[in-house]
């Protein structure tokens, strides 16, 4: 489970970070649920590569909240780490924290997702999950 400062956040650095654009949102400038959706998969993925030490695919978004809405120059972060690990399977955690109003530095949680991805070989099909140990001897 993930460790959170005092602040609510994370202690450990985000996986990514990006600011949603106009072009990202609807016309009252609410950001698009599935431009949210699409980063947190991407975000989720960073993790899940690494310890699959390769090619992942996503195989199921297993649950989806929106818990705030996100505007256009929120500074949004996304916490992504790995939950579970099966013999093809990672299951990924992801938290997305909105930074608002800068002046006032205010920092809301608006998405949370776990999501499942499958380790694949070149030929796209699933293919076992090296043990860390192998992987620690690579990097």
């Amino acid at each position: 489970m993930t460790e959170h400062t005092q602040s609510g956040l994370p202690s450990h650095m985000p996986t990514l970070r990006v600011m949603p654009m106009p072009a990202d949102a609807n016309v009252h400038g609410d950001v698009f649920g599935g431009w949210i959706m699409s980063q947190v998969d991407i975000a989720g993925a960073i993790p899940a590569a690494r310890r699959a030490n390769g090619r992942v695919a996503t195989i199921a978004v297993n649950s989806f909240l929106f818990k705030q809405p996100v505007f256009v120059g929120d500074l949004l972060s996304f916490y992504a780490e790995v939950v579970k690990v099966g013999n093809t399977s990672i299951t990924v955690s992801v938290e997305v924290y909105a930074e608002r109003n800068r002046l006032q530095a205010s920092t809301v949680k608006v998405t949370e997702a776990t999501l499942t991805y499958v380790a694949t070989g070149n030929d796209r099909k699933p293919r076992q999950i090296p043990p860390l140990d192998d992987i620690a001897k690579v990097g």
